[in-house]
């Protein structure tokens, strides 16, 4: 089997499973700051179009031509991490695709082996691969993907993805669930405090 269609089948299920986390999620909640960080469904989504433009992008010399205001030199810290009021949901989706068929539009044209130069790596590992940088991005998608999973059960108690990998419990049984996760972590944190003494 191709290696870079194996590649691909990976990035895009990941993509897949990010952009997932919005359906059903009503415009106050998709930019909802859920953790202590300000992280958000919609400016996950928007983090990782950038990621992609980057990577796939000026890292092989492919530029998008897309502008990327959030990383002017006068641009708000984290402007890439949120949505402004201004930023519809449509915007920062249609971002994301288009960054999505950018970095796939490179894929294609370039051989796994095809160099690149990623400027913002500390120069003893800035000299890359294509598969290199398939692979890292396929990983920061994912590690975002779980963020919105997480961020998602917050909201409304939608977790894992649609392909059931999650055992499907009622509401009470995953209460009951929770409550012996609590009563394991009290009991294994007593006795430890328990050694101490």
């Amino acid at each position: 089997m191709d290696p870079k269609r194996i590649i691909s089948g990976y990035l895009n299920k990941q993509r897949q499973a990010l952009l997932a986390k919005l359906d059903g999620v009503g415009e106050r909640e998709v930019r909802w700051p859920m953790t202590p960080t300000g992280t958000n469904l919609l400016g996950l989504v928007k983090h990782v179009a950038i990621v992609e433009l980057g990577y796939f992008g000026d890292v092989f010399d492919r530029p998008s031509n897309i502008p990327l205001l959030w990383l002017d030199e006068d641009a708000e810290i984290n402007a890439d991490m949120w949505a402004t009021t201004q930023e519809s949901r449509d915007e920062i989706v249609s971002l994301y695709l288009r960054a999505a068929a950018h970095a796939d539009a490179t894929i294609e044209a370039l051989a796994l082996d095809s160099p690149g130069r990623v400027p913002w790596w500390p120069p003893e590992r800035e000299q890359v691969i294509l598969q290199q940088i398939m692979v890292h991005v396929t990983v920061e998608i994912a590690r975002h993907a779980g963020h919105a999973d997480i961020i998602r059960e917050l909201i409304d108690g939608k977790a894992g993805d649609n392909d059931g990998n999650l055992p499907d419990q009622t509401t009470r049984e995953w209460a009951n669930y929770r409550l012996r996760l609590e009563q394991a972590a009290a009991e294994a944190a007593q006795r430890v405090d328990d050694r101490k003494t």
